[in-house]
């Protein structure tokens, strides 16, 4: 994507990367000024979290979501992504531990927001391990902030853990290191997590 001063006073004009298709824009105001996030998401183009990086305007998502075919490697369904990519699930006493199979953007986020609405409707914590990310786009990062709105709200934790270079990047950029309870292994969360955890052994509790 290139961003490029609009004709209006504080407006600027996204181009796509793929079709040349541009839009006019009025950013808010950002901490940062090569994050381009909060712009992307009102317009409905996806993409990496900052200015560069790749980018689609919202008429090049739709058709790569109803055009791509998948990789080769395996097939698409409503349980795995192209290429077979998928998301483990490991239900343990402490919470429910989401480990998504890579890198995740537009074309594999439905996969991952159904595993963790599937998480979040139970009564534990949540825990996403993303030891198999190396990069996550805009929607994939809305998704996680939208996670961890809902186990707040519900009264649980939602842990991220061996976030990447990348990802701990864009979470300091956008000012979210502090929101997310981050870990570096995921003994370290499960083990946080249960010494939260109340008692229900012992009496009055």
């Amino acid at each position: 994507m290139t961003v490029v001063p609009g004709l209006r006073s504080g407006t600027v004009n996204l181009i796509c990367d793929r079709c040349g298709d541009s839009v006019e824009a009025v950013p808010a105001v950002l901490a940062e000024p090569e994050v381009v996030w909060t712009v992307l998401v009102e317009q409905g183009w996806e993409g990496s979290p900052f200015a560069v990086g790749s980018h689609r305007c919202a008429g090049c998502v739709v058709a790569s979501l109803v055009a791509a075919p998948p990789e080769v490697g395996g097939p698409v369904d409503a349980a795995t992504g192209p290429g077979g990519w998928q998301v483990d699930v490991e239900e343990l006493p402490e919470a429910v531990v989401l480990t998504p199979g890579g890198d995740i953007d537009a074309l594999v986020v439905d996969v991952l927001r159904e595993a963790l609405a599937a998480a979040l409707s139970g009564d534990r914590d949540v825990v996403l391990d993303l030891c198999r990310v190396g990069m996550l786009d805009s929607t994939g990062l809305g998704l996680l902030v939208r996670a961890h709105r809902e186990a707040r709200q519900q009264g649980r934790s939602f842990c991220l853990v061996a976030p990447s270079r990348f990802v701990l990047t864009v979470l300091h950029t956008m000012r979210l290191e502090s929101v997310f309870l981050v870990f570096d292994h995921r003994a370290q969360a499960l083990a946080c997590l249960a010494a939260e955890r109340p008692d229900l052994s012992t009496p009055g509790r």
